[in-house]
């Protein structure tokens, strides 16, 4: 995702000297030409095979880090979706926070939403930083203290003593899972080698999370009744995948060429300010703002929708004998309408390779606000009107994702693609995290209607941005 290192030519060069040493194996030749030429080349490759360390096989290659980054994909959105959740929870067991100098507070919607705030900003903030780690460390080891700094905190959250100890433990797992999204797309820009096919995967395993994480998380509150196993025996696969996340050998710059970034650590380093300032002077800072709105309503509306959701007369508990728990349909309800999210993230990238991806962009955020403004209305008249509010804003929700993050790539030079995305990352998942805030707060000291005004108007002006993005590329064409 960002620039390479200094020591991608030299990997480039030896992979490049294996291939060329397997095809004079094989045919005799080294790019059609026959004698002693190819007999040169062949003892060459035989000196610098001796002299180079080996390369890991681009097939070999490519599964490593596509196990890798899917391992880590999952898992990180695994864990942000299951926390919805958890609060319900919350809420309960910790009826008030005490701040050491500060007071108690009682524990309503908005410190609930400042709480997980408190989590989900380091999430989205920690992108510009893990890049500039990714590249002086390496992806693997980010990818590695990620998974276990995850694990860890949520071993934390399962004996934490307060809500403020809760919060704390959160903020460990924002800034952990912060670095995964940058190493993990820069390991497959410069070391995969059928790199559609291994984002194509990344993305898929992150449906995973997204769709299982939830489900997994109330199967789990239902059958044992006790949150605090739940967050400890979410915590064993992060822990369980560092550990083989250390074992896997792979080659990070086996693909890396200067048409990756072109740029070493100190030129990134050093232009950093100068790359910021073109990329806001250009029509990035529309699209910046477009992912920020974008980012609000997301968490807005994912954040509470289950303590929502479990207000509607048609999803009351039901209780089932022997169980510890009572089962919770509406935690269900918000599980199915996440997996509805994975076919509208499909429908979404398919969009981008047919379609001037504003004009689709524009038209899902002008739904999703119909969406906000209708929902309540719809979703509590009936179980059937429910089910279609709910799968028509997962749908869309989603669906709309892969069109803003094609947006960027189209209103940003290659050379700053990288910086780009971070500050995407930074927009929509840490900025964006206010939108658990503001959902907190709506709900504590407004009304749900409120809620969802206010969220229509934020997906109404990235609407407005998206169309005119649309309008500046028909001009500029």
């Amino acid at each position: 995702m960002f620039a390479i290192g200094p020591a991608a030519p030299i990997r480039l060069e030896r992979s490049n000297n294996t291939q060329i040493q397997a095809q004079f194996k094989n045919t005799g030749h080294v790019h059609g030409r026959p004698g002693r030429l190819g007999t040169k080349v062949a003892r060459e490759t035989d000196v610098l095979t001796l002299l180079l360390p080996p390369v890991v096989p681009v097939k070999e290659n490519d599964r490593a880090i596509t196990g890798l980054v899917m391992l880590g994909h999952a898992l990180v959105h695994t864990y942000e979706l299951s926390l919805p959740l958890l609060i319900l929870v919350w809420a309960e067991v910790f009826p008030a926070v005490t701040i050491p100098g500060v007071g108690a507070f009682q524990t309503t919607p908005f410190v609930l939403g400042a709480v997980l705030t408190v989590g989900y900003a380091p999430f989205g903030l920690g992108a510009v930083p893990g890049g500039v780690l990714a590249d002086r460390f390496g992806s693997q080891r980010l990818i590695v203290a990620c998974l276990a700094g995850m694990g860890l905190s949520f071993a934390m959250v399962a004996v934490a003593p307060t809500l403020l100890t809760v919060a704390i433990a959160l903020l460990g797992w924002g800034l952990a899972a912060s670095v995964y999204h940058p190493s993990g797309l820069a390991l497959i820009s410069k070391g995969a080698d059928a790199r559609g096919a291994v984002f194509a995967y990344h993305g898929m395993a992150g449906n995973v999370g997204i769709a299982v994480g939830p489900l997994l998380t109330a199967v789990l509150l239902f059958l044992t009744g006790d949150w605090r196993l739940v967050a400890a025996g979410l915590a064993g696969p992060a822990l369980l995948g560092a550990v083989l996340a250390t074992r896997m050998e792979l080659d990070e710059g086996a693909r890396a060429t200067p048409a990756d970034g072109g740029r070493t650590e100190t030129a990134l380093t050093g232009g950093f300010v100068a790359d910021s300032k073109r990329l806001f002077g250009s029509l990035f800072a529309l699209a910046f703002v477009l992912s920020m709105f974008s980012g609000v309503y997301y968490r807005g509306v994912l954040t509470f929708l289950p303590d929502l959701l479990s207000t509607f007369e048609q999803l009351e508990p039901i209780s089932v004998s022997g169980a510890p728990r009572s089962l919770q349909p509406d935690q269900y309800v918000y599980s199915g309408l996440l997996m509805v999210g994975v076919l509208g993230q499909y429908v979404g990238g398919r969009l981008t390779d047919k379609l001037t991806v504003t004009l689709p962009l524009a038209a899902g955020y002008g739904v999703l606000s119909v969406i906000a403004l209708l929902f309540l209305p719809v979703a509590t008249h009936s179980l059937a009107g429910l089910a279609v509010a709910g799968a028509l804003l997962g749908f869309f929700l989603f669906m709309i994702q892969p069109l803003y993050q094609a947006t960027i790539a189209e209103y940003t030079p290659s050379s700053l693609r990288g910086l780009s995305y971070g500050y995407t990352y930074t927009s929509v998942f840490g900025v964006g995290a206010l939108g658990g805030t503001l959902a907190g707060a709506t709900l504590t000291y407004g009304t749900q209607r409120l809620l969802f005004l206010l969220l229509a108007g934020f997906a109404a002006g990235a609407m407005g941005l998206a169309a005119v993005l649309f309008r500046r590329g028909q001009a500029a064409a």
